[in-house]
């Protein structure tokens, strides 16, 4: 689509530092490319951004920017992806101002999260890349099934106690450090029981500390925990853990951190389009870093090229194209 053809909905979500400065940013560089005045819908505490997602499709936005965190990101996405398209009709595409602690799927995308007008570059300039997305099903302790769509990773376990336990007052001190923190606090926890079957294979148990689920791989920091992940490739990787002390630990983070090739007992990766778990007792759930609740029960299955994302391709653009910002 041309610039001319985008009509841009920003979903926001206006507790973020610098809420008002974008917006103003933002239609001023909208309407400088000769766009046309974008639509504003602010997310609130109940609804992180799915009906004002519904809404501005209904009222004919074509481009859905989200504006916000993670959490903003992927009720977004799990809308479009959801959505039903009848057969000839426009593909609705989206685009990521970063706004959040930890803007996992920007960073995946290589996307230079603590620049505004980069963001906006991309929303205005890239071109709409088919990306996967991974519909999940969680099972509930009283048996009810909630479904949900995530972009980056999910997870139980640790993981989820991490993002369960991060201080939101440490988060706006020091960002990312503050999950480093919660970490700390949460390596002393135990393993749990749990069975699950990679594809139509067969039901393995393992007594896990995590189980991550991964459509890409790259965490804040650069760190690359699921390096075979590729946001594109049709597949989910399964990493499961099984550490029973701090050496443990420590050979896990050597392994992923310098990505050594050589496989260590307590920690598996498995690759398919789909996976199931089961847990003896309730565990804790995220997905995306937000939390989710206990589950008893996982079923997952990639939706392949469901998401069409603006991107630059490549991280330095040809000049004949050129930018809405000067560097």
């Amino acid at each position: 689509m041309s610039i001319r053809e985008m009509h841009f909905a920003v979903i926001l979500n206006p507790s973020k530092n610098g809420a008002d400065k974008l917006c103003e940013t933002f239609t001023a560089a909208v309407k400088r490319a000769g766009g046309a005045e974008p639509g504003y819908f602010e997310t609130t505490v109940d609804d992180p951004g799915r009906q004002m997602t519904l809404d501005a499709i209904e009222q004919g936005y074509n481009v859905i920017v989200a504006a916000g965190g993670d959490g903003t990101v992927r009720e977004i996405a799990e809308v479009l992806v959801q959505r039903e398209v009848a057969e000839g009709e426009e593909q609705i595409e989206m685009a990521i101002l970063p706004m959040g602690t930890g803007n996992l799927l920007a960073r995946n995308l290589d996307m230079n999260v603590d620049d505004l007008k980069d963001g906006i570059n991309w929303a205005l300039q890239g071109t709409a890349r088919p990306v996967d997305a991974v519909r999940i099903d969680l099972e509930r302790k009283n048996g009810t099934i909630d479904e949900h769509v995530f972009l980056v990773m999910g997870g139980v376990g640790i993981d989820a106690e991490v993002m369960d336990d991060t201080r939101d007052d440490l988060k706006k001190k020091v960002g990312p450090l503050a999950y480093v923190e919660a970490g700390f606090r949460k390596m002393k926890g135990s393993n749990k029981p749990v069975s699950f079957r990679v594809g139509d294979g067969e039901w393995e148990k393992r007594n896990v500390r995590s189980v991550v689920f991964a459509n890409c791989g790259r965490l804040q920091g650069g760190f690359d925990l699921v390096p075979e992940a590729k946001i594109d490739d049709g597949k989910i990787d399964l990493v499961v853990m099984t550490p029973r002390s701090p050496l443990d630990w420590a050979r896990i983070f050597v392994k992923t951190l310098v990505r050594v090739k050589r496989r260590i007992p307590v920690i598996e990766y498995f690759q398919d389009e789909s996976f199931s778990l089961r847990t003896v007792e309730p565990i804790l759930a995220q997905l995306d870093g937000d939390p989710v609740g206990e589950i008893i029960g996982i079923t997952a299955r990639t939706v392949p090229s469901s998401l069409h994302l603006r991107t630059l391709q490549e991280r330095r653009w040809s000049a004949n194209l050129g930018t809405v910002f000067k560097r």
